[in-house]
């Protein structure tokens, strides 16, 4: 499964749909000022001091202008725990994590200081290398079975498709008569 020269390869178009609708989420805000606005069919009309929801894309909006906080859902906190399981899990198993992992870790990425970033990237880059490593074992020997799909990042589930299409490739190739 090679990509078309010149096009969108499939993890991002993938990281994109799952964009899509993360940014599309529900999130609780609180105003800091007075805001009145309406975009498409998003009206907003708030006080100072009031809570209510948004969809993330919009409240993101109002934050840059200052106008309102996200009551930010604990987003370290869900990081590190899909870490933490993932470090205690058995070598031969994948603990469990959303299908759009990725796409809140980097949200979250973008909202914190550097050196905070720093610190959490190196983690990441632990848990990406462990799973990375459990995803090629187990798509080198098998099909993708539905309990384990469960278990994986859309963009994960892309990779593991991909290592077991070419890992069968393969096999076949180099035991053209017996395979």
């Amino acid at each position: 499964m090679s990509e078309a020269p010149g096009s969108v390869p499939r993890i991002e178009v993938i990281q994109n749909i799952y964009t899509v609708g993360f940014m599309a989420e529900e999130v609780r805000v609180s105003f800091k000022k007075d805001v009145q606005m309406t975009v498409g069919s998003v009206v907003v009309d708030a006080k100072e001091g009031d809570m209510s929801s948004l969809p993330r894309w919009v409240a993101k909006i109002l934050v840059d202008h200052g106008a309102l906080e996200i009551q930010a859902a604990d987003l370290a906190g869900y990081i590190s725990r899909a870490m933490n399981r993932e470090r205690i899990a058995k070598p031969h198993d994948l603990s469990g994590v959303d299908a759009d992992f990725y796409v809140r870790v980097n949200d979250y990425l973008e909202g914190v200081r550097e050196r905070e970033r720093e610190n959490l990237l190196v983690s990441l880059n632990t848990f990406v290398t462990s799973r990375l490593e459990k995803i090629v074992k187990l798509a080198a020997a098998s099909p993708l079975s539905p309990e384990l799909e469960a278990r994986l990042a859309a963009e994960e589930r892309e990779l593991y498709l991909l290592i077991n299409g070419a890992s069968a490739k393969f096999k076949k190739g180099v035991l053209k008569k017996f395979g």
